[in-house]
C-alpha cells in the first residue's frame, strides 16, 4: 500500500516540480540548466501517467478583486474565474476545482467598454482553494490538492474600464460553461488606484552634444502590459522621488508613471552608436520562483549608424537585449550575420524610429518579428493590453494599460547614472562592483571598478544591470565579448556580432566610458 501511495504521489507531484524546474531553468547558465533537465528527466521516468481532476465542470463563477462592481473610467480590477464540478450538479455539494485542465476564454460584450489583459495566475486568495476539502482526508488527497494549487493555470485577467460611462459586461467560458459579471463605469465611483506621489517637471538640457541624434532615432516602443501595469510602464530610476534602489519594488504602486528612456552615445570616425535603456521598477511574474522576479529591471538596445555626408547618417543595424541574449536586426540590405544570425528586419516609424516590442513582466526587448507580440500595421497587441510610446521630449503618463502614442523624454545616462555610480559612494543606488576585463586587447573602462547592478533586495538580489554591465551569454561563454563589452565597446562588439557593408573603425573619437577617448566630443549635433 505504501508503494502504491508513493507511486501515486509522484504521479501528482512530478508534473508540478517539472513545471517549476522549467520556469527556473530558462534564466540559468547551461550547467544549471543541464542539472534541471536531468532532474526533470528523472521525474518523468519515475512518474506514471496522471489524469485530470475528477468530474466535469458544472458551474463557473466570477470574482472581482477588490469586490466592487463600480469603477471609474480607466480604473482596473482583477476578475478571477471560479470553477465548480464533481458528481453533484448542486453547487452547494459540488467541489471547487483548480483550473488545471483548460484556459478560460474571456470576452467583452462591447469592445469599447474596456480592455482585458492577457491571463495570469491569481495568487492573492489561494488560501481558500480546497482548504475545507482537506480536513479529514488522507495523504493522497492532500498531495492531489497541493498538485492542483501549484499547477493551476492562468485563471484571472485585469479588466480596465473604458472612458465611456455605462455598463461593461465580461463573460468567461471554460469547457462550454459560462458566467458573466456586470460592472458599472461611473465618474463618481470611488478611485481604486493610489495617487502618485511624485511629479517631475521639465528636465534641464545638460551638455548633450548627441541629443539631436538620439532624438532622431528614438525608438517607437510597444510596451506590453499585464496584471501590474504600473510595473510595465517606462519609468526612471528615481520615480519614487529618491535614489534608493532597494525600495523601488515597495514604492512602485505610488511612483511616477511619467515616461522616460535613458540613452548614451559613442562615436568613431565611421559610425555612431546609440544605446537606449528601458527601466522598470519591477521584473515580475505570476510564477515567481528562485529569484526569477526581482526589484528593478533595465534592458535595451544598441543602434549602429553609419556616418555619411548627412546630419544623421544611415541606420544599419539594431541589436536588442532580452534576458542576457542579444537579438540582431538589419536596416540595410548589406548587413549580414557573423557570430550572431539575423533575427529580422528593422521596422521604422516616421522614417527613422525603429519599432521595438517589450514583453510585460520580464521586459525583454525585441524588434519586429517572431518574438514580438505587437502588430504595427493593426496597432494591436496580440495577447492582451499594451501601451505605445513615442518620443515627444515630454514625459507623459499613460492614462490606462492600453493607451497609445504616450510621449516620453530622454535622459542622458552619463549624468544620471554613470557619475552617480562612480564619482563616489553610491549608497543605496548601485551595487555589485566588478572589474571590466575586455577581450581582444580593447581599451579599459574609464574607472577601475564598475557598478554591476542597481541595488535591489526584493526577490532576486541585485539582478538589474546598467548598460555597462550587460552581457550576451553566448558571446561571453565563448570568449567573444566580456561582461559589459557589448555596450561599452559597441564598435568592437558589432564587428564581431555582424558583418556590415563597410569596415567599422575601432578607434573612438568619443566614448566617455572607456579610457583613451576625449571626455567630450570636439563638436557634435
Amino acid at each position: 500500500m505504501l508503494a502504491v501511495l508513493r507511486q501515486r504521489a509522484c504521479g501528482k507531484l512530478c508534473p508540478v516540480l517539472g513545471n517549476l524546474l522549467v520556469r527556473l531553468s530558462w534564466r540559468l547558465r547551461p550547467c544549471a540548466r543541464l542539472a534541471c533537465g536531468l532532474a526533470w528527466c528523472g521525474l518523468l521516468l519515475a512518474a506514471p501517467a496522471v489524469g485530470q481532476a475528477p468530474g466535469p465542470i458544472r458551474e463557473v463563477g466570477l470574482r472581482t478583486i477588490p469586490s466592487v462592481l463600480r469603477l471609474r473610467p480607466f480604473d482596473s480590477l482583477v476578475i478571477q474565474v471560479l470553477a465548480y464540478g464533481g458528481p453533484a450538479a448542486d453547487r452547494t455539494q459540488a467541489r471547487r476545482l483548480s483550473l488545471n485542465r483548460g484556459l478560460a476564454v474571456f470576452h467583452l460584450r462591447d469592445a469599447e467598454s474596456g480592455w482585458i489583459s492577457k491571463p495570469f495566475r491569481f495568487r492573492g486568495l489561494s488560501q481558500d482553494v480546497d482548504r475545507a476539502d482537506l480536513e479529514g482526508l488522507g495523504v493522497e488527497a492532500r498531495l492531489h490538492s497541493l498538485s492542483a494549487r501549484l499547477t493551476i493555470i492562468q485563471d484571472a485577467v485585469l479588466f480596465t474600464a473604458g472612458e465611456r460611462v455605462g455598463e461593461a459586461v465580461l463573460t468567461a467560458t471554460i469547457e462550454g460553461v459560462s458566467a458573466s459579471v456586470r460592472i458599472l463605469v461611473e465618474k463618481d465611483a470611488p478611485p481604486l488606484a493610489p495617487p502618485e506621489v511624485v511629479t517631475f517637471g521639465p528636465q534641464p538640457r545638460m551638455d548633450e552634444p548627441y541629443r539631436s541624434l538620439a532624438e532622431h532615432y528614438a525608438p517607437f516602443v510597444a510596451q506590453e502590459t499585464w496584471f501590474q501595469p504600473q510595473s510595465d510602464y517606462l519609468a526612471r530610476f528615481d520615480a519614487d522621488g529618491d535614489w534608493r534602489g532597494d525600495n523601488n519594488w515597495a514604492n512602485a504602486p505610488r511612483s511616477s508613471t511619467q515616461a522616460y528612456v535613458y540613452y548614451a552615445a559613442m562615436e568613431t570616425t565611421t559610425h555612431w552608436f546609440l544605446v537606449y535603456n528601458f527601466f522598470h521598477p519591477r521584473d515580475y511574474s505570476d510564477q515567481c520562483v528562485a529569484g526569477t522576479c526581482h526589484e528593478n529591471d533595465n534592458e535595451g538596445l544598441i543602434l549602429t549608424v553609419a556616418r555619411d555626408s548627412t546630419p544623421f547618417g544611415r541606420l544599419l543595424a539594431m541589436e536588442t537585449l532580452a534576458h542576457n541574449k542579444v537579438y540582431s536586426y538589419r536596416a540595410h540590405p548589406g548587413v549580414r550575420g557573423n557570430f550572431h544570425d539575423l533575427d529580422g528586419e528593422v521596422e521604422l516609424v516616421g522614417g527613422s524610429h525603429p519599432v521595438v516590442f517589450i514583453h510585460s513582466g520580464g521586459h525583454g526587448v525585441y524588434g519586429s518579428g517572431g518574438h514580438s507580440r505587437y502588430d504595427l500595421e493593426r496597432d494591436r497587441f496580440h495577447a492582451g493590453t499594451g501601451v505605445t510610446y513615442v518620443y515627444k521630449g515630454v514625459a507623459e503618463r499613460p492614462r490606462h494599460p492600453a493607451d497609445r502614442q504616450v510621449g516620453y523624454d530622454l535622459l542622458p545616462i552619463y549624468q544620471h547614472w554613470w557619475v552617480r555610480a562612480h564619482a563616489g559612494p553610491a549608497a543605496k543606488s548601485f551595487s555589485g562592483y566588478f572589474r571590466y576585463e575586455p577581450f581582444g586587447g580593447r581599451p579599459q573602462a574609464a574607472v577601475d571598478r564598475l557598478a554591476g547592478a542597481f541595488l535591489g533586495l526584493a526577490h532576486g538580489r541585485n539582478m538589474a544591470k546598467p548598460f555597462w554591465a550587460w552581457h550576451d551569454k553566448e558571446t561571453r561563454e565563448k570568449g567573444v565579448l566580456a561582461k559589459g563589452q557589448w555596450a561599452l565597446d559597441p564598435a568592437y562588439a558589432v564587428s564581431r556580432n555582424l558583418t556590415l557593408p563597410a569596415p567599422v573603425s575601432l578607434e573612438y573619437t568619443f566614448n566617455a566610458y572607456l579610457r583613451g577617448s576625449d571626455p567630450a566630443p570636439d563638436g557634435g549635433l
